[in-house]
């Protein structure tokens, strides 16, 4: 079985005692929340993520894909060559029924009823018990069945216009995906079809209009990122020549899911959407004092921003309110789309944060810290068995967790 590197630190009382009196920072650049090609990414392989967290100096990074940890593994290990402090992290999407029955959107911009639900700070290696470990195989497979469909439209598509061609979910795993494939992997396979199969630009675009019913492209050829969105918004979303409405029986209650997350040690967590660029809120956020009380009566007393699409006053003031109500909050990039952006958080437009945030970040990051090594440590973590957290240890693992990633970067540069 693989060893969590953080068993290996001292105990808990000879840490302390050994980080006694060491000065540590107010806070480190972190990324709480990055995909990797287990899911989708922007990321061609994991080690093109620690060459940029080099560069950037970006001391503790957060794997967090949908549904997998299989990536945990090769995760764990680069972070480790990298000098990088990691954090275990999943993501799900489940369906709150009453909410899409009622038009609300949650955490979806397009979808009412949809949740993005994370769960951070997971035991490594990862393990759920029996019964969970068959519900995520029961999500995956159902996932994994849409997929199929829409990959079988998606040829039929492509026979229509070209019969020499073929799209096939083995080819597209094989050449694309690590474990799930996903709508962004079929994008993906369509550019590459038609790039490896045409020799010009124009003979590459007429074959991809093709496929969307003679529509025009708007993105062209030699914007990969943008043309790979737009096969998907064109072909995969709803309305799309290939797209497969997911079954409501392939969303995971959202009961079970926070169950999951508890049981495989990880502090459930919900990821904010925030403001758009036109300054829209969903339903269900569009009041933080709503969103606190609603968040608390699930029982969760963590949260995640991608600072990057949100204004920065908007979200200063969103996360002061947060930070008040003693609320875990953690900033990430996501990198589940083609572009390919920094490591470092900003927000909207590349603005920089003010060190007042990210030491609120970084705080949040801590507790999660604290909580992986008092687990790894046979030690009761953040949260409690039941589920149940208290605001009143958050000070403690900040301290904890700063001395733990202190103790453990410090050690890796002797």
């Amino acid at each position: 079985m693989n060893k969590n590197l953080l068993t290996s630190l001292p105990s808990y009382y000879v840490l302390i005692k050994e980080m006694d009196g060491a000065r540590v920072p107010l806070f480190r650049e972190a990324n709480a929340h990055i995909h990797t090609p287990y899911s989708f990414s922007a990321f061609d392989r994991l080690e093109t993520a620690f060459k940029m967290a080099d560069d950037e100096e970006i001391s503790v990074l957060g794997i967090n894909d949908f549904l997998v940890t299989d990536g945990y593994e090769s995760f764990h290990y680069g972070c480790i060559r990298h000098n990088i402090f990691p954090l275990f992290n999943i993501e799900f999407i489940c369906l709150l029924r009453e909410a899409q029955n009622s038009g609300t959107r949650i955490n979806d911009p397009n979808n009412p009823g949809r949740i993005y639900i994370s769960g951070k700070g997971l035991d490594y290696p990862f393990s759920a018990g029996w019964y969970y470990k068959c519900y995520l195989k029961r999500i995956k497979r159902m996932s994994q069945k849409q997929i199929r469909s829409m990959t079988e439209k998606l040829n039929e598509l492509v026979s229509q216009t070209n019969p020499s061609l073929t799209l096939t979910y083995d080819d597209i795993k094989d050449k694309f995906a690590e474990e799930l494939v996903r709508e962004r992997h079929l994008a993906k396979a369509v550019r590459h079809l038609a790039m490896d199969n045409f020799t010009t630009a124009e003979d590459q675009q007429k074959f991809i209009e093709s496929l969307y019913g003679g529509r025009k492209s708007k993105a062209g050829m030699a914007n990969i990122a943008a043309l790979e969105n737009e096969i998907r918004s064109n072909l995969l979303k709803a309305g799309g020549l290939a797209y497969v409405e997911e079954h409501k029986s392939s969303f995971p209650n959202l009961d079970k899911i926070l169950k999951l997350i508890i049981k495989a040690g990880g502090i459930p967590c919900y990821p904010v959407l925030l403001d758009d660029s036109s300054g829209n809120f969903t339903e269900f956020e569009n009041d933080p004092e709503k969103l606190y009380l609603s968040l608390t009566n699930m029982g969760i007393g963590c949260i995640e921003l991608i600072p990057g699409r949100n204004d920065l006053s908007v979200l200063n003031d969103f996360v002061e309110f947060f930070n008040k109500k003693e609320f875990v909050i953690t900033f990430g990039t996501e990198h589940n789309t083609p572009e390919m952006t920094p490591l470092t958080v900003t927000s909207r437009g590349s603005v920089p944060l003010p060190d007042s945030l990210k030491q609120i970040a970084w705080e949040g990051v801590c507790v999660i810290a604290a909580h992986q090594y008092l687990r790894a440590q046979k030690r009761q973590g953040y949260i409690l068995a039941d589920g149940t957290h208290s605001s009143d240890q958050r000070k403690e693992l900040v301290k904890l967790g700063q001395v733990v990633i202190e103790y453990y970067l410090n050690r890796n540069q002797e």
